[in-house]
């Protein structure tokens, strides 16, 4: 598939550095940890070293706690982005909030086992097509829709909505991108999952301002009658 989709003239979604600027890494390239999965064309841009994606933004991470990270295709991840695990938690259910047993010694035979104490929020889910601007922070159990985007400087602490742009901390919904009926074709379209021709056909349609054509297109697309 890849050797057909270089043949195409296409980026190569196995590449780490995709360009000629050497700041963008596509990042399911470079990561190792079973419980990250990052989908086709997802970059993170940073000067410094976009290449430590996984050591130096994905924080608290042990795959044994049992949550994951999970990132859709063609998201744009910007510089100094933090996603926070779960293991980041601490207990909140007792009167100490102290990770006595991490620290050993008698402490350690006197509490229970750490990762089990601790408040469990499941996956991060990322969905497609999503932009996170600078040194957004993203908590444990938070699931971003296909679409959305996240405004520099952002502490993601709930839901974010499909096709919504939030900001702030804790981040609110800020407004909805596009009207609703345009939104659920967008869904239906789902056109991060075309076969490469089609999606490089496509390419005019994606970055066309004119909604309205847009939506017509898309109907069409979709076998819809106007």
């Amino acid at each position: 598939m890849n050797q057909t989709i270089r043949g195409m003239g296409l980026p190569d979604p196995d590449a780490v550095f995709p360009n000629e600027y050497g700041t963008s890494c596509y990042i399911k390239n470079v990561v190792t940890a079973p419980d990250i999965q990052i989908g086709d064309y997802t970059y993170y841009d940073d000067p410094v070293d976009p290449a430590g994606f996984e050591q130096n933004n994905v924080l608290f991470n042990y795959p044994e706690f049992g949550d994951r990270l999970i990132i859709g295709k063609f998201c744009s991840i910007a510089a100094g982005t933090q996603f926070i695990m779960g293991p980041a938690n601490h207990r909140t259910s007792s009167v100490s909030t102290y990770p006595f047993q991490v620290f050993g010694g008698a402490w350690a035979d006197q509490a229970p086992p750490h990762l089990g104490q601790l408040p469990r929020k499941g996956d991060i889910m990322v969905g497609n097509d999503v932009w996170i601007g600078r040194e957004s922070v993203i908590l444990p159990g938070v699931h971003i829709g296909d679409g959305a985007i996240i405004a520099a400087r952002s502490v993601v602490a709930k839901d974010v909505p499909a096709y919504t742009v939030a900001g702030g901390n804790p981040v609110r919904v800020l407004k909805q991108r596009f009207p609703e009926d345009l939104v659920q074709l967008l869904l239906a379209w789902r056109w991060w999952d075309l076969p490469p021709a089609e999606l490089a056909e496509a390419v005019p349609l994606l970055c066309d301002p004119d909604l309205d054509a847009v939506r017509t297109d898309l109907r069409r697309r979709l076998g819809m009658a106007e």
